[in-house]
């Protein structure tokens, strides 16, 4: 029998601890283990029992990339509890916030962490001494986007100024003026860098995924919407829990997702797109077939493709708020505890994200429920490696180990972020 085993005990520079062991008999790939070895970090306890009012601000430091995420998921699930809706100017609002961390994180995830792997150098350091305009660019991107979170959350990481039924100020349109001509530039270089990476060099690696998204009736999804699928899945988020199961994992510290019905399915960039690609602006759509990709996209190695289209929609998108932002009469609903159960979906760059809370009757937290993506990204991710690995045996071991890589930066993981694996142990028996 021949044996070879493919075991990463470290992934260096990531969001969290994690490793990675493949297993191989007589050339076929009969297990791939993408092992979350993270401590547990308990954020859903640390919400119990502290007011709903709390939450935005705890659940941002769950991650430092895409904090607004967490808020959003947060504040709408405390507003889906107390039966309060937010619309007009302040909804805009997010959703202006909301493009600001798309542009930020996937321009991080572009230039910085998934480009080298296409262009041949082992991180964006080395890419930056023989393609340095091409980096300034990703870090003018990345500036933009952290501006808008500065100006709406107070600061770009961990932002302060969200709360539960809106912010706790709102910008004027004077001050929103000079965003806009920083975004019309940031639009441009959006366009040129899904030109950029339309020219990579891609495996052919289609796959059959169950792709699960928001859908809402008019916008691409940031804040609201219905959680859909390519093979029929259509619930209101408070029936996210009927279809879908969180379980432990041996491997893991994090736990797996799966739908109850079929089982494995993919968040992010790949199943928005596909499910949404006639709610982006005519630009973002126009770019996406100049750029090759057609109504729907399943090459897990394009999703840096798909990723820049997003930056383009973003781009445009915020502008469009902009132009149209009437400025509110004031920063925030009113708001009255009470008992209750709320849920709340949005799509943090990397994917679905849902929050569900159940509040006593003095607005403290009974019960928190967070799914962040790569939870659920993760079963994918397995079976990613187990179908591809299989064509690449023949490759040298660094070769083999930098596909590997390659396969789980992908998806832009939260425990992730990373550049290179450390080590690669390969068992040839």
């Amino acid at each position: 029998m021949t044996r070879k085993t493919i075991k990463v005990n470290y992934l260096a520079r990531v969001e969290g601890e994690g490793a990675l062991r493949v297993t191989v008999r007589d050339g076929v790939v009969r297990a791939a283990e993408l092992r979350i070895f993270e401590p547990p970090r308990f954020f859903e306890a640390l919400l119990r029992g502290r007011a709903f009012a709390e939450a935005p601000d705890i659940t941002a430091r769950i991650c430092g990339i895409c904090p607004v995420a967490y808020q959003m998921s947060a504040v709408h699930a405390m507003e889906n509890a107390l039966g309060v809706h937010v619309d007009g100017p302040l909804r805009e609002l997010r959703r202006l916030l909301y493009c600001g961390e798309w542009i930020e994180s996937h321009a991080l995830h572009i230039y910085l962490l998934h480009a080298p792997d296409f262009l041949g150098y082992a991180g964006a350091i080395d890419m930056a001494r023989d393609h340095p305009e091409t980096v300034r660019r990703g870090l003018a991107l990345k500036k933009v986007g952290n501006a808008v979170m500065s100006l709406l959350g107070g600061r770009e990481v961990h932002p302060i100024n969200v709360r539960v039924g809106g912010f706790y100020r709102t910008p004027t349109r004077q001050e929103l003026a000079p965003l806009a001509e920083n975004l019309r530039r940031a639009r441009d270089a959006a366009l040129e860098t899904v030109r950029w990476t339309a020219g990579f060099d891609f495996p052919d690696c289609n796959r059959d995924y169950e792709l699960v998204a928001l859908r809402h009736p008019q916008e691409y999804p940031f804040n609201e919407g219905r959680i859909v699928s390519n093979r029929g899945l259509d619930i209101s988020v408070a029936e996210y829990n009927r279809h879908f199961v969180e379980e432990h994992i041996a491997h893991s510290t994090a736990l797996h997702s799966r739908l109850r019905e079929r089982n494995s399915y993919l968040v992010g960039p790949l199943a928005r797109y596909s499910l949404n690609y006639d709610r982006l602006s005519p630009l973002a759509r126009e770019a996406a077939t100049e750029a090759g990709l057609g109504p729907s996209c399943t090459n897990p190695f394009q999703s840096i493709i798909v990723r820049s289209v997003e930056v383009l929609y973003a781009c445009d998108e915020a502008l469009r708020i902009i132009e149209c932002y009437e400025e509110p009469e004031r920063a925030a609903v009113e708001l009255r505890p009470c008992a209750g159960v709320g849920c709340s979906a949005t799509e943090a760059p990397r994917g679905l994200l849902f929050h569900r809370y159940r509040l006593n009757g003095d607005g403290t937290i009974a019960e928190a429920q967070i799914v962040p993506p790569t939870a659920q990204n993760q079963p994918s991710i397995e079976e990613d490696l187990k179908t591809f690995i299989g064509d690449w045996l023949e490759l040298p071991d660094a070769a083999l180990r930098e596909r590997c890589e390659q396969t789980v930066r992908n998806y832009d993981p939260c425990i992730s972020c990373a550049t290179h694996f450390l080590n690669l142990e390969v068992d040839r028996g």
